[in-house]
């Protein structure tokens, strides 16, 4: 959670994962559990979710992940993430997904750019007050259509 404002105690996490159940029911898609392979063992969870804040490209879709730091680095973010965009395309019949994060993300800016999604801009984050070092995000977009 070090590009994220703060982490979320069990309340958040709660709701969160209520949140994420409801948008599963009601759209088909949403952010999946993912285990390693083999083991078993929780790697993070990828996915799609729907996002209407301020900004001039909402509302829409993102393609999202937050894998636990051991298993950074081994390729599972841009695989998955490949994963929900063919999803997104074939299964959903989107036109475009997007991506955001903090503009010290790089590592997350790295995965865009490896899943073939473009760079749109860098913007202001409104659930973020000015001055806070994690505002500045950049935007990416996949263009699904064929």
């Amino acid at each position: 959670m070090r590009y994220f404002p703060s982490t979320l105690d069990r309340n958040a996490s709660e709701a969160f994962l209520a949140r994420i159940k409801d948008e599963m029911e009601r759209c088909g898609y949403g952010l999946w559990a993912v285990e390693e392979r083999g083991s078993g063992r929780f790697v993070g969870f990828v996915g799609l979710h729907g996002f209407d804040f301020a900004v001039d490209f909402a509302p829409g879709i993102e393609v999202g992940w937050r894998l636990l730091p051991e298993f950074w680095g081994r390729g599972y973010a841009p695989e998955m993430a490949a994963e929900c965009l063919r999803f997104a395309r074939e299964e959903l019949s989107l036109d475009r997904v997007w991506s955001f994060t903090a503009l010290q993300n790089k590592p997350s800016e790295r995965v865009m750019q490896k899943i073939g999604m473009e760079r749109v801009k860098e913007f202001d984050h409104p659930a973020l007050p000015e001055g806070h070092p994690l505002r500045r995000h950049v935007l990416y977009c996949a263009s699904l259509l064929r």
